[in-house]
């Protein structure tokens, strides 16, 4: 395979945070994508606002030799609970992802997080790298091909079945904690909860997460927005997204634990989680 590399940029810092995660405690941050946001989604609540570079094909962004280099900057990891990749678009675009992993777990000694959209676990070699990871959380936030195109809004070439398989794919070889992230942005009608239960009865994972957006939308790209520094009284042009109330995010995880008996964490302003996962 003919990699696309990136030029690294000299005021480019891979890492950055820790950032406050109601999901993973103190959370250093590895951005493996760089200063151009790149993503094969755009969703409509990204926090880094529109993606700049709406793209599904793997190229290297930061050389992993400058991901060491920032990594082993740091003085202190005492305020650090986990290692999460994510950053300024989609982790598993980056075709080193599997070397970058393995240099932040020989310099951390910490858990390692992926986030991931799950557009690109139909590839092999993405799922042999995701298996380097201690958790790795996908995204579902679709379960029809109407809601993916108005809340994902994915290149053309991706479509929800191709992602389903592969979310399920990567769950038979996956040895590590899996769990869903679903950002639910209004009240769901009954066909969609059954449809997604049935989806989470079939793919079994370790622990679903539930989430609205807690972060105002950037309408122009800033760096800051990868980590948890752009707020409502930031000096950035922003969008702030209507969200479903905490009673009716309760209200939706507890059907869905009491169905599926998976446990269900949401964000601490909703005060719930139910079942328990080690």
């Amino acid at each position: 395979m003919n990699a696309i590399q990136s030029l690294p940029d000299p005021q480019f810092s891979s890492v950055y945070g820790p950032v406050k995660s109601w999901r993973f405690g103190s959370s250093l941050g590895i951005d493996l994508i760089g200063m151009v946001s790149t993503c094969s989604f755009n969703c409509v609540y990204c926090q880094l606002g529109k993606i700049q570079k709406h793209i599904s094909q793997r190229q290297i962004f930061v050389p992993t030799e400058q991901i060491f280099r920032d990594l082993q900057a740091i003085t202190s990891w005492e305020d650090v609970d986990a290692v999460t990749l994510s950053g300024s678009g989609e982790p598993t675009l980056a075709l080193n992802l599997a070397e970058i992993l393995a240099a932040v777990k020989t310099v951390t000694k910490r858990p390692t997080i992926v986030l991931t959209n799950s557009t690109l676990l139909g590839d092999g070699t993405v799922r042999s790298a995701l298996k380097l990871a201690d958790i790795v959380a996908v995204k579902l936030d679709a379960i029809s091909s109407n809601q993916l195109q108005r809340v994902n809004q994915p290149v053309a070439t991706i479509d929800l079945p191709d992602i389903l398989a592969g979310i399920e794919q990567f769950r038979q070889e996956y040895q590590g904690f899996l769990t869903i992230q679903t950002m639910v942005l209004s009240p769901w009608k009954p066909d969609i909860l059954r449809d997604y239960i049935q989806l989470l009865q079939h793919i079994k994972p370790d622990e679903i997460q539930l989430n609205t957006p807690s972060r105002p939308r950037v309408l122009v790209r800033q760096l800051d927005a990868r980590g948890n520094n752009v707020t409502e009284s930031s000096s950035y042009v922003c969008q702030n997204l209507r969200c479903v109330s905490p009673k009716v995010l309760t209200a939706l995880a507890k059907q869905i634990y009491e169905v599926t008996k998976i446990p269900v964490r949401c964000p601490p302003r909703a005060l719930l989680q139910l079942g328990t996962s080690n």
